[in-house]
């Protein structure tokens, strides 16, 4: 009797990879997409500080302060 197995395993193989090869190439059109849809940079900008203002930045710590201690620190603030 011929055993039917491994072209039942092969064929289970080469449906998995058609669903791999199907899932890259899905994914290759999004990224090819997301990429067509950015706002292109402007030449010799460096786009990890694009959009940094230099100088001061603000507190980031006091925005998760409760409003009566906000209140207090700008109050000694506006004495000294």
């Amino acid at each position: 009797m011929a055993n039917t197995r491994p072209s039942i395993n092969k064929r289970r193989r080469e449906v998995a990879r058609k669903e791999r090869k199907a899932a890259k190439a899905e994914k290759r059109a999004q990224r090819s997409a997301e990429r067509q849809a950015r706002v292109p940079l402007v030449p010799g900008e460096d786009p990890d500080i694009a959009g940094i203002v230099p100088g001061p930045q603000p507190v980031p710590w006091d925005e998760f302060a409760p409003p009566d201690e906000r209140a207090e620190e700008e109050t000694e603030e506006e004495e000294a």
